[in-house]
């Protein structure tokens, strides 16, 4: 059958005491309901209806560039209802998943199982065993151990509040019948809400079968309700991440200080020390090493290269066999080609740099082409923007440019030049030449330094 996903978004999330909607919290640097979203979206369905309410506006304006179909839920009257706002949009042959947004952890195989459990005439539901199931509705099944119905914590009696398996409110059903079902649903509770939990006893009574999955782990299901959640939810995701990259071959040197905020793509014999954050789209080549403290954004790494500590590499793209920091900053544009040193305190932007040439020292070099074998002295910048504008420098290859040079842009230096230390250089430079462009030095012998009058 084919699949429309129903996600509910539209509680407050007053628990959090942010001025921003639950779904949109920050989890891994996305919004919790974006890993929502993206785990539907692998499930290959017709179609994504997000249910939103409180704060509904900012819920669409983060998230405007997902292709879902958004929901308006103007009164918050229950898990129930808020499903049935979605109904009228999906045909009645489709099978309906309906997940959360503050559940963000669920994991695209376990869904993949309970749809398989759901046909024409089957309510599949995901339960969970918990250890403490303080607040979650129960799961009672009869004699022969058939769901009957599941009752929310609230209206749980004492017998019923020791039930260990609990209801994670993750479903799968045919469209058709989860509209009847719904339509039966009656607010007669502790809460005065539509309960879609009672969909299982609607059902049940029918003669439908229900059809149980019980999750394997805690975590996949667990629902963000306060920045204490928030925080266990980001544990899990972190652990299961590692767990991830180490079972793929990676060595971290400790698994609980390592954050990936996105994907990451790692060869073989790769090493990530400690305090590594990997955000958005991260290659990693063949025996790649990443010193400690090191936060890297959208970048690619050829194979050998070692980042040392305390670097922040940000959109840059680099070479095999390079060697980047300790303390160096890549901006986006920096393209550094096979054997590339970059050293301490060194920021490139806009950059590219050829094989084998190094700047190790305390530079600046933004808006540059730089050629093969290149040597940049310390303390070097590039002198691009005027304030209003923004040039390029081009130096060629074989260039050696002394420490404390200041290139003043637009400017080209020749193949092999050589800059003597101290020189600012604002036009073009002759290959094969030493260019030097400093003030006489002038020593003052009448001069005498000041010196502070002593207190009375």
């Amino acid at each position: 059958m084919p699949l429309s996903v129903v996600i509910l978004a539209a509680g407050q999330g007053k628990r959090m005491k942010s001025e921003w909607p639950k779904v949109l919290q920050p989890l891994a640097g996305r919004a919790l309901l974006k890993h929502v979203i993206d785990s539907a979206r692998q499930l290959a369905p017709e179609a994504i209806h997000v249910v939103y309410g409180h704060g509904g506006e900012r819920v669409r304006e983060a998230l405007k560039s997902e292709s879902v179909s958004w929901v308006l839920q103007k009164r918050q009257l229950g898990t129930g209802h808020a499903v049935s706002q979605a109904l009228p949009g999906i045909p009645d042959t489709h099978t309906v998943l309906v997940l959360y947004g503050d559940v963000p952890l669920i994991r695209c195989d376990t869904l993949e199982k309970l749809l398989k459990l759901s046909d024409s005439k089957t309510l599949a539901i995901l339960t969970i065993m918990l250890a403490d199931p303080t607040g979650y509705g129960r799961i009672l099944r009869d004699a022969r151990g058939r769901i009957r119905k599941i009752v929310e914590h609230k209206d749980a009696s004492k017998q019923e509040l020791r039930v260990g398996e609990s209801n994670t409110g993750i479903i799968a059903a045919p469209a058709k019948l989860l509209k009847k079902w719904l339509a039966e649903v009656k607010n007669n509770n502790a809460q005065g809400e539509f309960y879609l939990t009672d969909v299982a006893a609607i059902a049940a009574k029918a003669k439908f079968k229900v059809a149980p999955l019980l999750a394997l782990t805690e975590a996949e299901v667990l629902g963000v309700n306060d920045k204490v959640q928030l925080a266990q939810v980001e544990a899990s995701y972190r652990e299961q991440q590692a767990r991830d990259l180490m079972l793929a071959g990676v060595t971290l040197i400790d698994p609980a200080r390592l954050d990936v905020r996105g994907t990451v793509i790692a060869g073989r014999d790769v090493e990530l020390d400690v305090n590594v954050v990997l955000e958005g789209k991260v290659t990693l080549g063949d025996r790649v090493r990443i010193g400690p403290n090191c936060v890297i954004r959208d970048c690619e790494i050829g194979a050998d290269t070692q980042v040392f500590a305390n670097c922040v590499l940000d959109h840059a793209n680099m070479g095999s066999s390079c060697n980047i920091g300790p303390f160096a900053r890549l901006r986006p544009g920096a393209a550094l080609a096979r054997g590339v040193h970059v050293g301490n305190y060194v920021e490139v932007k806009n950059t590219k740099l050829g094989a084998g040439s190094k700047a190790n020292h305390l530079s600046y070099l933004g808006d540059a082409v730089i050629g093969k074998d290149v040597n940049v002295g310390a303390g070097t910048i590039t002198c691009n923007y005027d304030g209003v504008n923004k040039s390029q420098t081009h130096i060629e290859d074989g260039v050696f440019v002394g420490s404390g040079s200041m290139l003043v842009a637009p400017l080209r230096i020749g193949a092999r030049a050589t800059i003597g230390a101290g020189s600012t250089i604002t036009q073009d430079v002759p290959a094969d030449k030493l260019t030097l462009a400093r003030s006489r030095q002038v020593s003052i012998d009448s001069w005498t330094r000041p010196v502070k009058s002593k207190k009375s």
